[in-house]
């Protein structure tokens, strides 16, 4: 009985630990367009900034960035793009793949 309740608290302290790794920030760059604007999203009914990543083949991923402060302070690119260097946590949500940034610097 001792042993199955260490397995279990083992597993537990494991599974926690993994949880934690998979939160770590994530430092991807791109190009920052919004949405609406840019991108013309036909499911964007208001101005949303989007990472857009291009990958060693030329195909592009898309990572819609969590409003917040780093974000207002880095400037919303309605029109046109801004290269970027964003860090920050990703996750999927809705059928999206967003990143809540604690980073962002133009890239020069």
């Amino acid at each position: 009985m001792r042993f199955l309740i260490a397995s279990a608290v083992a597993a537990a302290f494991v599974i926690g630990l993994a949880g934690t790794a998979m939160a770590a920030d994530t430092t991807l760059t791109g190009s920052v367009m919004c949405a609406k604007c840019a991108l013309k999203k036909a499911d964007a009914k208001e101005c949303q900034d989007v990472l857009v990543v291009k990958d060693a083949k030329g195909q592009a991923k898309e990572y819609y960035i969590a409003k917040n402060a780093v974000l207002e302070k880095f400037g919303h690119t309605c029109k046109g793009e801004k290269p970027a260097v964003v860090t920050g946590e990703v996750a999927e949500k809705d059928g999206k793949t967003w990143i809540t940034a604690t980073k962002m610097e133009e890239k020069k």
